[in-house]
């Protein structure tokens, strides 16, 4: 009997010092992570220094290797691991000027893997997209673009987010502007279906009708704000132009005054490079074969420099495991941060990461993810896992009260289908989870356009993100428990009208941008 007593009152008091013990690393991940933060200077030397990622491109590769020598700075393992291939290329000087009727320096770029313009500039009218009967008309219009510049796409009738017309126009205008905005949506419709090509093909049949190179405008919505995606032409430059500016060149065409520019579109094509995925690891000392993985893709889009699609949740995931090293130096599972290459081109790296590491995926514990924009974290779903709300339940209690109240919780949730890395994982049955964040104005202003840059990032809340990041981390890795896989019934598609099922796991397109 006394011996059951000493053991009742042994557990108890380690009980009591375990509590003390985490209480104590809490507190210094908060003031390491409120009073040290590096997360300026690693906005900086990614965002300024290294610039955007685009997959196959020098600067992710100098960004992989930047961010090994960070790791190491902190005495923490990292290594670039190799998961395929891509087509490289180099971005160069674009300059678009009008030369007729008047001179102006315009605002545009070319789009990513757009051909060179070649060793001397190009100049060359410009014409709109030819206006057929149908697609037989078209045929014969198509000779009347040999050696323009052709622009393909709609102008928009305004330049103001409709959230300023709300606030300034009267009802019946701005009532009478969406009206004619869609009317003129329609008629550019019916104006592409005559071609008897889409938006995807029509570039390369001007491209094979001897057209100098093509012009678009894919407006984000927001004020001097464009999405800046890829080229679809093989031999002729796309460039993309500012709203205001292609508004100016095409209605000086509509018009008949024979708009004219001067065009360099710079670049390189490099062949196939290797493309990474960047782990740093942290050994665990108790479980070091189970895991918890941080998880942020680190490439981007390069219309700029890809500041909150994904460098905040880079720099979250990458300050999370520096403050962790120093304050929790001994983790009883092992801590992975996972920086993973190709997402936006349909999660490549992390897929190939699950598909290629299976000893990790079976043991994980628990992974999240950070990847929509600088804001604080505000939505936590339980991904579909019965039991999710047990084990977060207990990690979000020891993170600061003024964090967790600002997040919205939804237990057990249903899994995401693909929208960023931590589908890979789901799709795997592992326990990922995102962290998604405040709009902060993310869709129209930042997410994949030329307005992603450094001076978007709101420090606090990536600070906020980063105290959550690695509490959750420390809180995972010291479970006693290990996580549950269990996974619930999902419910019935209101869209679908049928039961809705797992995704599945897919593998990584190993060799890409060559089509």
């Amino acid at each position: 009997m006394k011996n059951k007593y000493l053991f009742i009152i042994s557990l108890c008091f380690s009980t009591v010092l375990f509590a003390q013990d985490q209480d104590v690393i809490v507190k210094n991940i908060i003031k390491e992570a409120s009073e040290n933060s590096q997360l300026e200077k690693l906005g900086h030397e990614l965002l300024d220094v290294v610039g955007p990622r685009l997959v196959g491109t020098p600067e992710m590769k100098q960004a992989n290797d930047w961010a090994v020598n960070k790791y190491k700075e902190w005495n923490i393992s990292a290594e670039n691991q190799q998961w395929g291939e891509w087509r490289g290329w180099k971005r160069g000087i674009t300059h678009i000027d009008l030369i007729e009727p008047r001179i102006r320096s315009l605002s545009g770029m070319q789009l990513a893997w757009s051909p060179s313009s070649g060793k001397k500039p190009i100049v060359a009218e410009v014409v709109i997209l030819p206006e057929a009967k149908d697609s037989s008309n078209f045929a014969k219009l198509l000779s009347g673009v040999k050696g323009k510049l052709v622009m393909i796409s709609m102008p928009q009738m305004t330049g103001r987010p409709d959230e300023n017309w709300e606030e300034f126009a009267t009802d019946s205008s701005f009532v009478k502007m969406k009206e004619e905005r869609k009317a003129q949506s329609e008629a550019w419709s019916d104006r592409m279906t005559k071609t008897g090509y889409t938006n995807r093909n029509i570039s390369e049949a001007l491209e094979n009708a001897g057209a100098a190179g093509i012009i678009t405008l894919n407006w984000s919505r927001g004020f001097g704000a464009n999405k800046i995606f890829s080229a679809s032409t093989k031999k002729i430059p796309t460039v993309e132009l500012s709203l205001e500016d292609y508004g100016m060149v095409y209605r000086l065409a509509e018009y008949g005054d024979k708009p004219k520019l001067r065009l360099v579109a710079e670049s390189e094509e490099l062949g196939d490079v290797p493309t990474f995925n960047t782990i740093a690891t942290i050994k665990g000392t108790e479980k070091p074969e189970e895991y918890v993985i941080l998880s942020a893709h680190f490439d981007s889009w390069d219309g700029a420099t890809g500041a909150t699609d994904n460098g905040t949740g880079t720099m979250v995931m990458m300050e999370a495991m520096r403050i962790l090293k120093k304050m929790y130096p001994n983790p009883k599972r092992t801590i992975i941060a996972g920086h993973w290459g190709s997402e936006e081109q349909g999660l490549n790296g992390s897929r190939a990461f699950v598909k290629d590491h299976p000893e990790i995926v079976d043991n994980v514990q628990a992974l999240f993810n950070q990847d929509n924009g600088t804001g604080r974290v505000v939505n936590l779903s339980g991904g579909g896992f019965l039991n999710s709300y047990d084990y977060l339940g207990r990690w979000l209690e020891a993170v600061p009260e003024e964090i967790s109240s600002q997040i919205e919780t939804t237990f057990p949730g249903i899994p995401g289908g693909g929208g960023s890395d931590y589908a890979s994982f789901l799709a795997a049955g592992v326990p990922a989870f995102s962290l998604s964040s405040i709009s902060w104005s993310y869709w129209n202003y930042t997410w994949h356009t030329n307005l992603d840059t450094y001076d978007k990032i709101v420090f606090d809340d990536v600070r906020s993100n980063v105290i959550l990041t690695a509490i959750m981390a420390y809180m995972a890795s010291e479970d006693p428990e290990k996580t549950s896989r269990e996974k619930r019934v999902l419910p019935i598609s209101k869209r679908s009208g049928e039961q809705m099922t797992w995704p599945e796991a897919r593998d990584a397109t190993r060799k890409g941008g060559l089509d």
